[in-house]
């Protein structure tokens, strides 16, 4: 972990974490009365559009060859679906219920438990990812900090806030089949940098219909400028520019200083929240995310090691 790799965990954290704020600006809209928000398919449609032009100017850039072959390209579509259109529409259509007042903080942590499922679903269906009691241990307590968050009474309720909250819990679900589904494109002889543009291809072709029978686009009231402009951002720097990162860090410091980027991805998520809109998480979100950061500090095992 040299200097260098710190600072672009540092900056993926910010960048990932600013995606929760760019969201809850482009959805809801900000400042209030400045204009109306975007649907929550378009922005996603609108987000990884940006990105994949984005890529495709480094692609070219970097003369590195745009992929091709049919079982490349089936796979850039799976990929797609696991980690941006299915997540990106629950965790967005998630902050649209959810109150004004805590969207981009509390979504920021319950993405933050996407190790935990990642544990689950590998010891389900691999064989060589077996869960040890440690991280057993680990999955329990992330588990009692997500209940803690969300609250008993809210889902025996199940208002639109709680189901907010249970569809950022979904996305996390998939992010953690995507990032074993994601183990193939290595045997396939592909790039990280060409896996990151073809599953944002993938995914614009996916979500282009989508969003046009879901939101209707064309029908809605002209959105404000700081909405439009959130959305922009958030394809150019939370989505394109964190890929160029992500697959930097993977390639000179490995996937499990990668993980780093969890701690501190909640870390960013509330500190913007609470800078640019206001936002006041309650204590049981605080407790919760307590208790999320113990679980990931029990998967990490680092600390366990070197107190040995």
């Amino acid at each position: 972990m040299t200097i260098a790799n710190w600072l672009r965990i540092v900056a993926l954290s910010v960048l990932w974490g600013g995606t929760f704020l760019f969201a809850a600006v482009a959805i809801q809209g900000w400042p209030q009365g400045a204009g109306n928000g975007l649907p929550p398919l378009t922005v996603v449609l609108v987000r990884v559009v940006v990105a994949a032009a984005v890529l495709t100017v480094v692609l070219k850039a970097m003369h590195v060859a745009f992929p091709r072959g049919r079982a490349v390209w089936t796979a850039f579509f799976g990929m797609g679906l696991l980690n941006n259109v299915i997540p990106f529409s629950l965790i967005f259509w998630g902050q649209s219920q959810m109150p004004a007042g805590v969207a981009a903080g509390l979504a920021s942590i319950l993405n933050a438990t996407t190790p935990l499922f990642t544990v689950a679903v590998a010891h389900v269906l691999t064989t060589d990812e077996k869960a040890t009691p440690r991280k057993a241990a680990a999955l329990l307590v992330g588990l009692a900090g997500v209940a803690a968050m969300i609250g008993a009474d809210a889902v025996g309720q199940l208002g639109a806030s709680a189901m907010g909250q249970l569809a950022c819990l979904g996305a996390a679900l998939t992010y953690a089949f995507s990032s074993l589904y994601g183990k193939r494109f290595k045997a396939l002889g592909v790039t990280p940098l060409q896996t990151a543009f073809g599953q944002l291809a993938a995914s614009s072709l996916m979500m282009l219909p989508l969003a046009a029978l879901a939101d209707r686009p064309w029908t809605l009231a002209a959105p404000g400028a700081a909405p439009v402009a959130a959305v922009i951002v958030m394809g150019v720097l939370s989505t394109a520019l964190a890929y160029i990162l992500f697959f930097q860090i993977l390639e000179t410091a490995g996937a499990t200083n990668l993980m780093l980027v969890t701690f501190l991805i909640p870390v960013s998520g509330i500190l913007l929240g609470v800078a640019v809109l206001g936002e006041a998480l309650k204590p049981q979100h605080f407790l919760g995310m307590a208790c999320i950061g113990v679980s990931l500090l029990l998967i990490d095992g680092r600390l366990l090691r070197r107190r040995r």
